[in-house]
């Protein structure tokens, strides 16, 4: 990626990057994610698109990583709706994969789902029974029954019942918000961050959280042939600085975060183009820390 106006910070430096094209031969491995990078939940960013086919071209690799409570095969049928072509990513994991996989260790046990139907896919297959708080062994939380109306205030009842049960909660979907075209819709996590306030105890089953990273790692390695890629050779994209950028400096690799995404109004692109002083005073009050940001995901 091309860089420029390098600003100090606390001893990191932040850069704003113009593309890929100059940094990707550092890099083996990208783990990308999709909502606020690929697309907008309902159009697709052709350029981040081309921006990942062409350093695929180039003999790397990449594999999208999302919060969507739903499988990978899923998402990768979305993402053939909303225009993002196949030649961007070798593989998806999602952390409805995990969700699956925490659903599968627990055969028989009864569930009491928190989301929209449209979710019920996790759980295609499994052997699993639902019930009401009342009757449920687990939670699993997959996002607001209709998240265009509803607020957390609308679960508050709910999340106590739960709470006075000591019902272990699974969130499939860690996003306290995302990005549907102009707007930002609450997600599950806004849920289990409030169910953790009351005492609630939750896994979270995608980033910024380690599980959901060892397994996009572990789907690296196999495609390659069971060889693994050195973590300074891999870098994460990603438009959540409490996702994206925190999930990656907790696993130790680099990230890029992407401003046109859900921190679009505090980086000041609401006035205009990304402003390097601006950036660098926002970015001095996270406790995580890119190598750089850019505008939008593209080549150069």
């Amino acid at each position: 990626m091309a860089m420029q106006g390098a600003a100090r910070m606390r001893g990191a430096e932040v850069a704003l990057i113009d593309g890929l094209s100059a940094l990707a031969p550092r890099y083996d491995l990208i783990l990308c994610d999709i909502w606020g990078v690929l697309h907008n939940g309902l159009v697709a960013f052709a350029p981040a698109s081309e921006a990942l086919t062409r350093f695929r071209a180039g003999g790397g690799w990449v594999v999208l990583v999302s919060n969507a409570p739903r499988p990978g095969a899923g998402v990768a049928a979305q993402l053939d709706r909303v225009g993002v072509p196949r030649t961007a990513f070798d593989a998806i994991v999602t952390s409805g994969d995990l969700t699956r996989a925490a659903v599968i260790e627990r055969p028989g046990q009864v569930i009491h789902h928190v989301g929209p139907r449209r979710d019920l896919s996790i759980f295609a297959g499994l052997d699993v029974a639902f019930g009401d708080v009342e009757a449920a062994d687990y939670v699993v939380c997959s996002g607001f029954r209709d998240d265009e109306t509803e607020t957390v205030a609308d679960y508050r009842g709910r999340l106590e019942r739960m709470r006075a049960r000591d019902l272990w909660m699974i969130c499939a979907n860690p996003d306290l918000v995302v990005e549907r075209g102009d707007r930002l819709i609450p997600c599950a996590g806004a849920l289990a961050v409030a169910y953790e306030e009351i005492g609630g105890r939750v896994f979270y089953a995608g980033k910024p959280h380690r599980p959901v990273y060892d397994a996009a790692l572990a789907m690296a390695a196999k495609l390659r042939g069971g060889e693994v890629v050195p973590l300074g050779r891999v870098l994460a994209l990603g438009d959540a600085m409490r996702t994206d950028i925190a999930g990656a400096a907790a696993i130790g690799i680099d990230s890029i975060l992407v401003a046109r995404g859900i921190h679009a109004a505090e980086l000041g692109l609401e006035a205009g183009s990304l402003d390097i002083e601006h950036v660098r005073r926002w970015l001095g009050d996270q406790a995580f820390r890119p190598i750089g940001v850019c505008e939008h995901l593209v080549w150069s």
